[in-house]
């Protein structure tokens, strides 16, 4: 039992003792109870001795006892934590995986109705297999983790953040127009030049080129992710390391913006 209890966390170890020790205290009073009730019904009332098998007993025999099923059953739920985050969450990058990001802005979107507004940005890393052909994989997954980093400083609370696979993200802004959308488009872009990432001891620029799609009245994320995936593509074309919002309006109207 030892080597499994260990590995709880800290949190998990005082819901242990706190549900222990709430679970042994009633146990101690419900034995106070009875037996003060058998005893009164002999002695008049409960004398030291009586009190002192009262307490002592739950406390010895049940005390352990309930300690362990208190801690199964939080070895259980960290378990099922564990399990729920792995299925939601990509393990590099600690960003949500494709399936989860795309079920909750539409989770979002269905709960607004038709006067919700937003923006989901497509994000790809510039000239990422040159990175891998370089410096191997392992190091592409470091830049990965750098360039999450990044766009996560810039987040807000109740923005997301998924890994739609290989060097790709999603962003979803609640709540934001056009013009929000495209100032944190930039601060994202601007995040990601900014980031020190130095394979072998040397410095190397990361770049990220980024397409947005922005709503005002209702919209389900297959219609944004095919605009803010032209977006994206547009960017790319234009010569990377720039940003493309535009509305999902049929206006096609696209910002682009990009380093000095």
């Amino acid at each position: 039992m030892h080597g499994a209890s260990s590995k709880l966390s800290s949190r998990s170890w005082l819901r242990v003792y706190r549900l222990t020790g709430l679970i042994t205290s009633i146990a101690v009073i419900l034995s106070i109870i009875i037996t003060n009730s058998i005893m009164g019904t002999f002695a008049q009332g409960i004398n030291v001795q009586g009190l002192l098998v009262a307490i002592i007993t739950p406390l010895a025999l049940g005390g352990p006892s309930v300690a362990i099923v208190v801690i199964r059953q939080e070895q259980l739920r960290q378990a099922n934590l564990q399990l729920q985050k792995l299925a939601t969450y990509d393990f590099l990058t600690d960003c949500l995986n494709r399936g989860a990001f795309a079920a909750r802005v539409d989770s979002w979107l269905a709960g607004t109705g038709a006067g919700g507004t937003g923006t989901l940005l497509m994000i790809d890393a510039d000239n990422f297999k040159a990175i891998n052909d370089l410096y191997g994989h392992d190091i592409g997954d470091v830049a990965l983790t750098v360039i999450a980093r990044s766009i996560r400083s810039i987040l807000r609370e109740g923005d997301l953040i998924g890994r739609m696979g290989g060097e790709e993200f999603g962003v979803f802004l609640p709540g934001t127009g056009q013009g929000q959308a495209e100032l944190t488009a930039e601060r994202i872009r601007a995040a990601v030049n900014r980031a020190r990432f130095a394979p072998a001891g040397e410095q190397r620029h990361l770049s990220v080129s980024i397409g947005g799609a922005t709503f005002a009245c209702g919209a389900n994320f297959a219609e944004l992710f095919r605009i803010a995936d032209q977006r994206l593509y547009c960017a790319k074309n234009a010569g990377r390391n720039m940003a493309a919002v535009a509305p999902l309006s049929p206006e096609p109207v696209a910002t682009l913006r990009r380093s000095a």
